[in-house]
Parts: structure tokens; C-alpha cells; sequence
């Protein structure tokens, strides 16, 4: 299982990864509304792990833009 701390900018004109130091930095386009921007998370980095979006689990900051996922591959 790996850990990822991702910072994320809901609502962004360009979705997309940029990797920092710190963790990633997650664009979604989709707003924080009703937990879409979550969502978005959740099948951006299963996309970019290549594994089911049920794999990857929201530990901490569901409403915080600083997130802490833990992807099962």
C-alpha cells in the first residue's frame, strides 16, 4: 500500500499532476461541491497508479484541500 499527500486546487480551468516535494499537486476541474472534487481525485490518481478507483481510499481532509490517500496495488 502506498500513502500520497496530494494538494488540491478544485475548480481549475486545466486538469492535471504536478509532482512537488512535498506530494502532488492535483488539479481537477470539478468543484468542491458535494464531494465532486474528492471524486475527481480518487479516478485522477487511479489513473495515474493504474489501478481501480476502489483502490484508492480518502484517509484524511475530505474538506481540506490538503488530502492524504492510500492507494492498495
Amino acid at each position: 500500500m502506498t500513502r500520497v499527500a496530494v494538494a488540491v486546487k478544485p475548480g481549475s480551468k486545466v486538469a492535471g499532476i504536478e509532482e512537488r516535494p512535498e506530494g502532488l499537486l492535483l488539479r481537477v476541474r470539478e468543484r468542491a461541491v458535494d464531494g465532486a472534487a474528492n471524486d475527481a481525485c480518487v479516478r485522477a490518481l487511479a489513473e495515474r497508479y493504474k489501478v481501480a478507483p476502489s483502490r484508492v481510499t480518502l484517509l484524511r481532509g475530505g474538506r481540506s484541500r490538503n488530502k492524504l490517500f492510500e492507494i492498495d496495488d
